[in-house]
C-alpha cells in the first residue's frame, strides 16, 4: 500500500468503496480533515479495488475497522444482491467491525441489499439517499445545463433533490462516530423539486434561461444509446426515470437533520454556487 492510498490516525482504518467517485471523494477528503486512516477503494487504487474481481477484496479489507459500500453503477443493477452478500461476509470474516452502505430511495433491489448489511452480523448504518443535486453539474446532465437545454423524459413528479456534501457528511458521521448504529437516514432535500423548478432554479442562479424540454421516455433511451454511453449507464437511466420518478418518492425526510443536527441545503443554494465555478459555463 503506498503513502498515498493511506492516512493514518489513532484509530482503525476506513475503507470507502468508489473512493474516487461523486460520494466517495468528498468522503476520502472529510476523514483526511478528521486526521482518520484512509483506504481508497477503486480500480486505480493500490491494492486496487473491483467490484467484478473477489480476489481484490482481501486485500483491501486487511485491518478495516469500518467501510462504506458505493456499489457502482447502482444497487438496482442485475447480480448487485450477490455481490453484496459476498462482500459483507469476507468484511465480517476480516473483522470489519461497521458498515455504511449508500443506498437509494424507492428502489426494491436496493432494500433487498440493504437487508443483507443489515443481516451481516456487524453494525451497520443505512444512507438512503434521493437524487444528487450534482447530476446537473458532475454527472449525465450538465452538458445539457451548459447548451440551456435539459432533454429528459416527460416526468412531472417532483422529486427532493439532495446535496452530495450532505449525503457525504451524513457518511463521514456514520463511519467515525458513535451513536450511528442500526440506523437507517433517508436523506433528501429540504423541498420537493419538479424538473421544471430545477430549470427554473439554474436560470436564476446563472443569470440565462435555462429550458426543461421533456421527450418521450423512449426517445431519451435511444439518445442516450446513440451517445454512447456504456450499457449500464443506459440500463440505469433507463430504470430509474421509468421506475423510481412514478411518485413513490415525492416526499422529504428528516435523515440529514437526524445524523447532522441541521438541516439539509437548498438546491437554490447549491445552484448559487455551482453557477459560480465554470461547471455550467454556457456552450454553443
Amino acid at each position: 500500500m503506498t503513502p498515498e492510498n493511506t492516512e493514518h490516525h489513532q484509530g482503525g482504518t476506513v475503507l470507502v468503496l468508489g473512493a474516487t467517485g461523486k460520494t466517495g471523494r468528498r468522503i476520502v477528503a472529510n476523514l483526511k480533515d478528521k486526521g482518520i486512516r484512509v483506504r481508497r477503494g477503486s480500480r486505480s487504487s493500490v491494492p486496487s479495488f473491483d467490484w467484478n474481481n473477489e480476489s481484490t477484496w482481501d486485500d483491501c479489507l486487511d485491518g478495516v475497522e469500518a467501510a462504506y459500500i458505493n456499489y457502482a453503477p447502482d444497487l438496482a443493477m442485475p447480480g448487485a444482491t450477490d455481490a453484496i452478500r459476498s462482500f459483507v461476509e469476507k468484511a465480517r470474516q476480516q473483522g470489519v467491525k461497521r458498515l455504511v452502505l449508500l443506498s437509494g430511495r424507492g428502489e426494491e433491489e436496493a432494500q433487498a441489499c440493504e437487508r443483507i448489511v443489515q443481516e451481516g452480523g456487524t453494525e451497520w448504518t443505512i444512507v438512503r439517499s434521493s437524487w444528487f443535486n450534482q447530476n446537473f453539474s458532475e454527472g449525465a446532465f450538465v452538458e445539457m445545463v451548459q447548451a440551456g437545454r435539459i432533454v429528459l423524459p416527460d416526468v412531472d413528479t417532483p422529486e427532493p433533490f439532495v446535496d452530495l456534501d450532505d449525503v457525504a457528511e451524513v457518511a463521514t458521521v456514520a463511519l467515525t462516530e458513535p451513536g450511528h448504529a442500526g440506523e437507517i437516514y433517508e436523506v433528501t432535500g429540504p423541498r420537493l423539486l419538479t424538473l421544471v423548478d430545477i430549470a427554473t432554479e439554474m436560470s436564476k442562479a446563472t443569470g440565462r434561461t435555462i429550458a426543461y424540454t421533456p421527450v418521450p421516455h423512449e426517445a431519451f433511451v435511444e439518445g442516450v444509446v446513440q451517445s454512447g454511453a456504456p450499457k449500464d449507464v443506459v440500463w440505469m437511466l433507463d430504470y430509474l426515470f421509468a421506475t423510481v420518478l412514478d411518485g413513490r418518492n415525492a416526499s422529504t425526510c428528516d435523515g440529514v437533520q437526524r445524523a447532522l443536527g441541521r438541516p439539509p441545503k437548498d438546491f437554490a443554494e447549491y445552484a448559487r454556487e455551482t453557477a459560480a465555478t465554470d461547471a455550467w459555463r454556457a456552450v454553443a
